[in-house]
């Protein structure tokens, strides 16, 4: 079996990609990263995901994004928004993407896996700058100019299989391959019990993703929203 490193960060499109990453026959080595987000139960749903699946790896690498701030989902001075906003919004975390797919690749080379999965969308999403398609050809390229294995003649490939659907779409998807989505947390605001706030930008498109997909949302809400 080919080998793939799988970025896995325990939301709803992450545990939808490990699934087709699996389906496809690949080996798939998890990688999830404690940055320093103020959501850090994602890191635990990342292990549940991971274990559901029975990945060959789960490794979890500690970052520090939260050092220099400038995101909503790292600074907790910053509230994260309750309504729709215009733009790119607070809870962007500067290069997340670009960092996290730099370690997936350092990994990947030190695993000898030619193939990196990652569950970025482009439809519905959160206006992310590094969520499109254009910035996923542009690592690739990179990848391949900077890496012993890219020089070698090895080339690594970054899979989106989620970039162009819906939220619908990947919902259906993860229910075909058996995705539980119960292990999953995609709130960018969680109590200290790990339950939705029901109000952020993420809970809203899951929300709606669900209710397109015609499917039950096993999300667990704060009390009261």
């Amino acid at each position: 079996m080919s080998k793939a490193v799988v970025l896995v960060s325990g939301g709803l499109d992450s545990a939808t990609t490990l699934a087709l990453a699996a389906e496809q026959g690949f080996a798939c080595y998890a990688l999830s990263f404690d940055y320093g987000q103020r959501h850090r139960c994602e890191l635990a749903a990342a292990h549940c995901v991971t274990e559901a699946a029975g990945v060959i790896q789960h490794k979890q690498v500690q970052l520090g994004l939260d050092q220099i701030g400038g995101s909503a989902l790292t600074d907790p001075d910053i509230a994260v928004p309750e309504e729709a906003t215009l733009g790119i919004p607070v809870t962007y975390v500067p290069a997340r993407n670009t960092v996290f797919l730099a370690i997936a690749l350092g990994w990947a080379e030190v695993l000898e896996a030619q193939d990196i999965f990652i569950g970025v969308n482009a439809v519905d999403y959160s206006g992310y700058p590094d969520c499109r398609p254009e910035f996923i050809r542009a690592f690739e390229t990179m990848a391949n100019l900077a890496t012993k294995a890219g020089v070698e003649g090895r080339r690594v490939h970054i899979h989106t299989p989620l970039i162009q659907l819906t939220k619908a779409e990947i919902i259906r998807e993860g229910l075909r391959l058996g995705v539980d989505y119960a292990n999953t947390i995609s709130c960018y605001a969680p109590d200290e019990q790990g339950r939705a706030c029901g109000k952020c930008d993420s809970c809203r498109i899951r929300a709606a993703g669900f209710t397109a997909a015609g499917a039950q949302d096993p999300t667990v809400y704060q009390t009261g929203r």
